[in-house]
């Protein structure tokens, strides 16, 4: 959980927390553990090798961050330095107060946009990236009617119902939010640069990769625990049984927010994530004043309470292996172990295995490495 501080980073400080974050092998856990040891970065550099390695950084980490990359942190700033854009570290006042609960936050944030609008109640919604005609509809209409009552949207920016939602939203005149899988100098699906410069005009464009980060298919779930992780819930408008808004869905319930699900016909295969995830105990939902029923009370409460002391359920609790995680696990050596690998090895499809990496870090069982390969720790 991060510790909020009085003020945002001065140019100095954040050029410590970027050497930082630029350290291979060093993730979100990591990040959060030297941190609560160093809590003034600026002595991590200069603390002598032995004591890094009892904090299990690899001699490769301590090298980098011993000679950081000079470029990366130059190339990072430099974006900063753009009107609109602006890198947000966790212990900043303004960083969204619900990501903030999660056990492992963002160490950083790249923002480019309106950075108020993170401090409003948001609601992410989500779905198939090739979806029906009505389910266009309907998610353009719940997302102009729900921001109209005083919900921020917020989704993935991608094809389909991410771009319907924002669309809506945009449509009522009210600012979205946009959480991205790429670095902020980049777009991504690309036929959505228009949609991201509207976007960041009324709301504003949020990624935790660095400047100069491609698509890449295991960053898709870390933008998806962030969706869900800033939102008061997640609402799944239609979506297959196999679809990676059921892994937003269940980072959602994870992580104790509210999940809604609108349901469709039982003959579209694009409504069975939605009706298997309400046998799951999702809220049904039919109108948007369903979703405010839910939610009014509860964002008066979050959004005024002490950030300290606010509670909004099981947030990010340390993972309790199942056979498949800890079958995964077995196939991660000590070196590096690429996703490619991991898929052949488990039989699982990528997607499942992005989502199940992810928690594994998140948990502290496995370290990300440069190159999208991982490591175990444990």
């Amino acid at each position: 959980m991060a510790a909020p501080y009085s003020q945002p980073a001065t140019p100095d400080t954040l050029k410590h927390w970027l050497a930082l974050y630029h350290t291979p092998g060093v993730g979100a856990v990591t990040f959060h553990q030297l941190l609560e040891a160093f809590p003034i970065l600026q002595e991590l550099p200069h603390t002598d090798s032995e004591t890094l390695h009892t904090l299990g950084l690899s001699q490769k980490a301590i090298d980098a961050l011993q000679h950081p990359d000079v470029s990366a942190i130059t190339r990072d700033l430099e974006w900063q330095d753009k009107p609109g854009n602006r890198i947000m570290t966790c212990h900043d006042p303004d960083y969204p107060v619900l990501l903030s609960q999660l056990e492992s936050p963002p160490p950083l944030l790249y923002i480019h946009g309106q950075t108020s609008i993170l401090s409003e109640p948001l609601l992410a919604m989500v779905g198939s990236r090739n979806p029906s005609a009505s389910g266009v509809r309907t998610a353009t209409d719940f997302a102009r009617h729900l921001s109209a009552a005083g919900l921020v949207i917020s989704s993935g920016l991608a094809l389909g119902i991410d771009a319907a939602c924002h669309q809506g939203a945009l449509d009522a005149g009210m600012p979205t939010v946009a959480v991205m899988g790429t670095g902020l100098d980049r777009v991504y699906p690309a036929r959505h640069r228009d949609l991201a410069r509207q976007i960041a005009e009324q709301g504003a464009l949020v990624s935790e990769f660095p400047i100069g980060t491609a698509p890449r298919a295991e960053n898709f779930p870390r933008r998806n625990r962030i969706i869900s992780g800033m939102s008061l819930g997640t609402l799944v408008v239609e979506a297959a049984i196999r679809s990676g808004s059921l892994i937003t869905a269940r980072y959602a319930g994870d992580q104790g927010r509210e999940v809604f699900a609108i349901p469709g016909s039982i003959h579209n295969p694009l409504a069975r994530g939605c009706h298997h995830l309400i046998r799951q105990g999702a809220k049904l939902v039919e109108t948007a004043q369903d979703v405010m029923d839910e939610l009014g009370m509860l964002a008066d409460s979050c959004y005024r309470a002490d950030p300290a002391t606010l509670d909004t359920g099981a947030a990010d609790k340390p993972l309790k292996l199942d056979p498949d995680y800890q079958q995964l696990i077995d196939f991660i050596g000590f070196d590096s172990t690429s996703i490619d690998q991991l898929v052949c090895s488990s039989g699982l499809t990528p997607a499942e295995v992005s989502s199940m990496l992810l928690q594994l870090e998140m948990s502290g069982y496995i370290a990300s490495n440069h190159g999208g390969t991982y490591n175990r720790l444990k």
